[in-house]
């Protein structure tokens, strides 16, 4: 049975229950010892012992947020303490925004590579998505747009790279979600080096959007999943995290019943989805993917830019790379998807808008 909590009675309930995942100091240190296993920090045996200590202090004191400061002019309480990386990546969305809005500036394009496989990593070869981004970011250049190459490889081939889940504070109330994500870094529970702060402005100040992924299990990729689940708070987050005083549920649910207008903090931008599978599920996938982008707010460049191919059908997965060097079509089917997504953002941003986009939305969630 769950307990509750409100702040009045006429409030929805938050509800509570799950019980405490606090560790003991003991559970904590073997947990935390465990990244010196390497017999090469044994010379540093005192040393880690001491920052063992410090971080266990740090894990019972719940040190989150390590630097912050007033919230100042504009926000909701401006005397309310905002983490300072918080603060710097909202001027970066902010900057990134500006430029966005720039019809003079160069169009911009966010090419994602979506597969984690690398010849970096255990996987020891290149992936079909690389090569394929690879074939759009040339025909991209040619139409004359910056790419910048978002490669979701990098979470598994780069040391300190990383995408913390989401916590689905939205689930309890959509303004208790941060827009940018406030959750992390969360210093105390070593939840740093959090790479959605650098990847929100990204996003932000691209003009156009392909993702190119394969299928695994019939998803996407857990790598592109994390960053879906991540950017929920594109998709009507709170700009002001001084109005719900941080993380209170309670306030955070008044303020939503009052009336949210769940802002889209990434409209207008355009997009291309290509899945590539070898046996089942790429549609799926192409279609969710799809799916997932116009219901945030941003606009398909059209059907030559939604592609969903098999390479290699059913044959062995040692012999991939050589069916998509056969498979002439599909190359040049990319080709025309990167060229369509650039021709239909170049006419999003010369004016021209999706019809029925001046029609109010008759449910604003």
């Amino acid at each position: 049975m769950d307990s509750t909590s409100s702040s009045s009675s006429t409030s929805p309930i938050v509800r509570i229950g799950q019980g405490p995942v606090a560790l003991s100091r003991e559970e904590f240190e073997r947990r935390y010892r465990e990244q010196f296993a390497d017999p090469a920090f044994a010379e540093a045996k005192d040393a880690v012992d001491q920052i063992t200590r410090i971080a266990a202090d740090a894990y019972a004191g719940h040190h989150k947020n390590i630097s912050s400061r007033p919230a100042g002019p504009g926000f909701h309480d401006p005397s309310y303490e905002l983490s300072t990386d918080w603060l710097d990546t909202r001027a970066q969305i902010q900057a990134a925004q500006q430029a966005f809005d720039d019809s003079s500036g160069r169009t911009r394009m966010l090419l994602i590579n979506a597969s984690p496989r690398t010849d970096e990593t255990c996987p020891g070869e290149n992936s079909k998505s690389h090569r394929l981004a690879g074939i759009a970011r040339t025909a991209l250049e040619a139409e004359g747009c910056d790419i910048d190459l978002l490669d979701l490889s990098l979470l598994s081939a780069e040391y300190g790279r990383r995408i913390f889940p989401c916590k689905a504070c939205v689930s309890t109330a959509m303004p208790l979600c941060h827009w940018p994500c406030s959750c992390y870094p969360n210093h105390y529970m070593g939840q740093v080096q959090d790479w959605m702060n650098e990847l929100y402005p990204r996003w932000v100040a691209a003009h156009g959007i392909m993702i190119i992924t394969p299928v695994h299990w019939f998803q996407v990729p857990s790598g592109l999943k994390l960053m879906i689940d991540r950017l929920v708070c594109a998709d009507g987050g709170n700009p002001d995290p001084t109005s719900t005083a941080g993380k209170e549920a309670a306030l955070a649910k008044e303020i939503e019943i009052k009336g949210w207008d769940y802002p889209k903090h990434l409209a207008g931008r355009v997009f291309s989805v290509i899945v590539h599978g070898d046996a089942e599920g790429a549609g799926n996938v192409r279609r969710n993917l799809h799916d997932w982008l116009t219901g945030i707010g941003l606009i398909s460049a059209g059907p030559t830019a939604m592609l969903d191919r098999y390479i290699g059908y059913f044959e062995p997965y040692a012999t991939s790379h050589e069916a998509l060097d056969r498979d002439t079509a599909l190359q040049e089917e990319v080709r025309h998807a990167a060229i369509t997504l650039a021709r239909a953002t170049a006419e999003m941003r010369s004016g021209r808008r999706p019809p029925g986009e001046d029609l109010p939305a008759p449910r604003m969630k």
